[in-house]
């Protein structure tokens, strides 16, 4: 049934980003995930968070004090997979979130006083600013941090993702007008 030209069901056409914002202090990214921005909000994520640095550390030294303890083949085995799964996980996990978001191609975001939009070949994601608790500046990297206590939501803007030098200086401001450093 069509009313003031909606339809319900599925409507398919997406919307662009500039379609849902059209505010003239918002700053436009551009860009093609790579696997060092993921990695870049996991490690943003992880410092934020502490818990997994402290249990990585505790597990290492329970480790060692177990490998010291004993001394044989099967614990020397042990040790050696416990520091391989501690090195390789990250890069596992980098590689899986990769191959989530990679297919869809270029994204464009729109960073507004309303929120993020972002938006791929097949996707639209709209996101206000009570989803997150803050942001962390990276040398390349602005990474925002959702307000669950696990912080399972990233969202990482990557630098080289805009047009124009004064654009970091707008997207940082708009950043600190509506969520905090952390």
């Amino acid at each position: 049934m069509a009313k003031d030209g909606w339809t319900e069901g599925t409507d398919n056409s997406a919307e662009t980003s500039g379609d849902l914002v059209d505010e003239p202090s918002a700053v436009q990214l551009v860009y093609r995930p790579q696997p060092a921005d993921t990695r870049a909000g996991l490690r943003v994520r992880d410092r934020v968070k502490r818990t997994k640095l402290v249990l990585r550390g505790v597990l290492l030294v329970l480790g060692v004090g177990f490998w010291l303890i004993t001394i044989d083949v099967v614990s020397t085995g042990l040790l050696l997979f416990v520091v391989l799964w501690m090195w390789g996980y990250p890069r596992l996990h980098v590689a899986y979130i990769q191959r989530i978001i990679g297919w869809q191609g270029e994204y464009h975001a729109t960073v507004s006083a309303a929120g993020i939009t972002c938006h791929s070949d097949y996707s639209t994601l709209v996101q206000k600013w009570s989803v997150y608790q803050g942001y962390r500046e990276t040398a390349h990297h602005f990474v925002l941090l959702s307000r669950d206590p696990n912080i399972m939501w990233l969202e990482v803007l990557p630098k080289r993702g805009v047009h124009e030098a004064e654009d970091l200086d707008r997207l940082r401001a708009i950043l600190d007008q509506h969520t905090t450093r952390v």
